[in-house]
């Protein structure tokens, strides 16, 4: 049988009644879209967090979306974050009319370097995304103190790093805001799409709640331009008997990872590196092929074993994003990292011997 990088079906197996008892009992409640079981999970969010509060939304896309615009980005403004992301991050950006204005990564893990931020800012700089890429956090306290000097508000990504810790901290509880997806393949993925905007400030999950709803705060009338983005019961109901599990799931998607690490040392992969002040939630296990990425993986591919790339190539020199103005050169270390990273299979169920054979496969391979 192949070993693909994700599979949900032996999830389902073990939840299989679970789930389908949840999604009877949305169907026999006669309420289908923000109901209680939305309401429940909202506040299961924030209380794993930490957080004031939720709001969940239809993708994790609209969630940067509208959590960006809760804060108050708008058209014109300029917001900083990073090219070697999801193309979502960007997109929701330029879905306000504002300007993504990218900074390099570092090359130890993959991550925003906050040293070049303060030299990104200009008068129309209004927020910084930092995006917690592959399951590991940002550096977010030096990223604070720079947002608090020049009053910017911060908006956490963390699509990649549901229960990944920051100094003990969970990603998304630091920022002003942060944005959830539970697209099927995360660390908390729902049985089709979904996502949630969290915040400490009431004001922020107040404008949040009229903005995913048409800008309504009275059943049809609109204070303001909003959007149809609302998590529905299905999913609401399937992601609150998840949530209790993801610590349990995230301690053996770090077994894994150091299995990985243990095994590859000396091999001619580059495995990835959990920082000091993190829990890497290993949403994904990202390693680094200096010379012959896309050979490594046509070989691994003969074997069965399905990897994939995150991400080919930076959204600074995407076509769709060439208006923007940058040029290929601008971004060394991103453009260095989309050449040579590829993931390895990783989810909770991904059985030891699987584990093994591709352990073994890239010894031959890589």
């Amino acid at each position: 049988m192949p070993i693909n990088v994700w599979d949900y079906r032996r999830e389902y197996e073990e939840l299989r009644e679970e789930i389908l008892a949840a999604v009877d009992r949305v169907f026999r409640s006669g309420r289908l879209v923000l109901s209680q079981e939305v309401v429940r999970f909202e506040r299961e969010m924030a209380a794993y967090l930490g957080v004031a509060g939720g709001v969940g939304v239809n993708s994790g896309t609209d969630a940067i979306t509208i959590a960006l615009a809760a804060l108050g980005v708008k058209a014109g403004d300029e917001v900083i974050t990073v090219p070697n992301t999801a193309v979502p991050t960007v997109s929701a950006i330029r879905t306000l009319g504002a300007t993504p204005v990218f900074v390099d990564v570092r090359d130890d893990d993959f991550l925003m370097d906050v040293e070049q931020i303060e030299a990104a800012i200009t008068p129309r700089t209004t927020a910084i995304v930092p995006v917690h890429l592959y399951g590991q956090c940002v550096d977010l306290d030096p990223l604070m103190a720079v947002a608090r000097r020049h009053g910017l508000k911060v908006m956490e990504d963390c699509a990649q790093s549901q229960g990944a810790l920051y100094k003990q901290r969970q990603s998304g509880s630091i920022g002003d805001a942060s944005s959830f997806s539970f697209y099927p393949t995360k660390v908390l993925g729902a049985y089709g799409d979904g996502g949630m905007v969290m915040s400490n400030a009431e004001a922020v999950t107040r404008a949040a709640r009229s903005l995913r709803f048409y800008g309504m705060e009275t059943q049809y009338y609109s204070e303001r331009h909003g959007y149809n983005s609302r998590l529905d019961e299905v999913q609401a109901a399937i992601l609150s008997l998840k949530l209790p599990r993801i610590d349990g799931w995230i301690e053996r998607r770090r077994a894994i990872a150091a299995r990985y690490d243990q095994a590859l040392a000396g091999t001619g992969l580059v495995p990835p590196r959990e920082n000091a002040h993190s829990r890497h939630a290993y949403y994904v296990y990202v390693v680094e092929h200096p010379t012959d990425r896309d050979g490594v993986l046509e070989r691994l591919a003969k074997r069965d074993i399905n990897c994939n790339v995150s991400y080919r190539w930076p959204i600074h020199i995407m076509r769709g994003f060439a208006d923007l103005g940058y040029r290929e050169g601008q971004f060394p270390v991103a453009e260095r990292k989309a050449r040579r990273v590829f993931s390895l299979p990783m989810y909770p169920h991904l059985g030891a011997e699987e584990v093994d054979t591709v352990i073994a496969a890239l010894k031959e391979v890589a």
